[in-house]
């Protein structure tokens, strides 16, 4: 028991554990917290450096521990308290599930774990939870058209599609279809079934830029969601660049500037994961050297930019019934891997760089170019946006919000330094605990064209 409790302490506080040196209102925070996430476990008698200080803590202390937690939240929760000798010091490890019913609140407040911290839900975010414990979503809600506002042919289209993909038997009857498939409930169409098949006022706005207030050309999208990202993938395709290379049977290749598959699916994860009460359109902006695409919503269930770059991420659908859809006919493969696959295609292509950025209710996804960019990753580019003087590292982590030092170190600091925008202020010492990093000429230099460029 003794080794496990050092190995949570040894991978230190994320997303699923936090260490507190007593009992207090914010612990009970984080209970909340884990619970409306994905559970975790929290330390009592360990400091926020990771250091076993101990607890004065016994059978009878834990019942009052336990019954503060209880009339606290609502629904009461009872996590788990086991006491553990640690160094002949006394540590509490509060083992916290993850609520079914969502959500959970802690003194009429409710709160979820992002990396490392604790963070306030907004109301909007209440209801998605509270439709996500209930395996329902914004999407399924019915609506006032009926099926025949819904266009006949594009209907008939998706469906051929559907069956030949094979990942669901379909009858002749295509109204019987959208029961099936979840368009039509009682008798009413949903949300979904009318931005997949009827005419609707979201869109899709993608605009070719030369600078960001000179547009060259644009297209706003408002065709049904089946047509849209064909639509939106012939236009980007007109605004990037393409080469032709041949092979050794003399055969001729396109290779375009960004592999296609990945912009196809930033594209649909942008529409399928779009919070639709939001009218606000999806932003696509085109450069020369980048793509960034401007979402509505944000990054479900916990999730972060950090844990998008592994392979064992829990993706949590804002739209159960659109997710469903392009599943079924082949669009996406799995469901909650597209970012995988994304990766999987950008290792072909180093000089492509990814960034995932969220920012209050949108998300920014920003695709790259490194051979027409002055600096290196859009992760450099936000990093010499924060700086200011000379900085710690953990001072550059707390600016940026990120909480894994290694996806840091690895994608932020060592790329900025190979570049040459930023330094050490004690280069013969790296690993000095006094060491700060400020931008070098370069950085100010590039630094100050981003800001003349808006």
């Amino acid at each position: 028991m003794q080794n496990h409790i050092t190995e949570i302490i040894n991978n230190g506080e994320d997303q699923q554990s936090e260490f507190k040196p007593n009992f207090s209102k914010e612990l009970i925070e984080t209970v909340g917290a884990f619970s409306n996430s994905r559970g975790g476990k929290i330390l009592v008698g360990v400091n926020d450096s990771g250091q076993i200080t101990g607890v004065n803590a016994n059978e009878e202390i834990i019942k009052d521990w336990m019954n503060n937690i209880k009339l606290d939240t609502q629904p009461q929760l009872f996590p788990s308290m086991n006491l553990i000798d640690v160094d002949n010091k006394t540590v509490v490890e509060i083992s916290v599930p993850e609520y079914p019913l969502k959500p959970v609140s802690y003194k009429g407040r409710y709160y979820n774990r992002t990396g490392a911290s604790n963070h306030l839900v907004p109301l909007n975010e209440i209801v998605e939870m509270q439709l996500n414990s209930l395996n329902s979503s914004f999407d399924s809600f019915p609506v006032s058209e009926s099926i025949d506002d819904l266009l006949p042919d594009v209907i008939v289209s998706y469906f051929r599609e559907v069956k030949n993909r094979g990942r669901i038997e379909l009858s002749d009857n295509n109204r019987l279809n959208l029961e099936k498939t979840g368009f039509i409930r009682k008798g009413k169409i949903s949300f979904a079934a009318l931005l997949m098949f009827g005419e609707h006022h979201m869109g899709i706005h993608i605009g070719r830029f030369k600078t960001p207030d000179v547009i060259i050309d644009d297209i706003l999208i408002k065709s049904p969601l089946v047509n849209a990202i064909n639509d939106a993938m012939s236009f980007i395709k007109k605004n990037i660049s393409v080469a032709f290379e041949f092979t050794n049977d003399t055969r001729r290749v396109e290779k375009w500037q960004y592999p296609l598959p990945v912009i196809r699916e930033l594209l649909l994860n942008a529409v399928i994961h779009k919070d639709y009460r939001n009218p606000t359109d999806i932003i696509i902006k085109i450069y020369d050297h980048k793509i960034e695409i401007t979402n509505p919503g944000s990054l479900m269930g916990g999730l972060t930019p950090e844990d998008l770059q592994t392979d064992h991420y829990i993706a949590v659908h804002r739209n159960k019934l659109l997710a469903e859809a392009f599943y079924l006919r082949g669009d996406v493969e799995k469901y909650g891997t597209g970012f995988i696959r994304i990766r999987e295609f950008l290792r072909d292509c180093p000089e492509v760089t990814l960034d995932v950025n969220p920012q209050g209710d949108f998300i920014r996804t920003i695709l790259a170019d490194k051979k027409l960019t002055p600096h290196d990753t859009p992760q450099v580019e936000k990093l010499i946006a924060v700086m200011l003087g000379s900085m710690k590292r953990d001072e550059l982590q707390n600016k940026l919000e990120l909480a894994d030092r290694e996806y840091f170190r690895k994608y932020y600091l060592i790329p900025a330094l190979n570049s040459g925008l930023i330094e050490m202020t004690i280069p013969g010492k790296p690993k000095s605990k006094n060491q700060k990093y400020r931008l070098t000429d370069s950085g100010k230099l590039i630094l100050e064209m981003n800001r003349n460029s808006g």
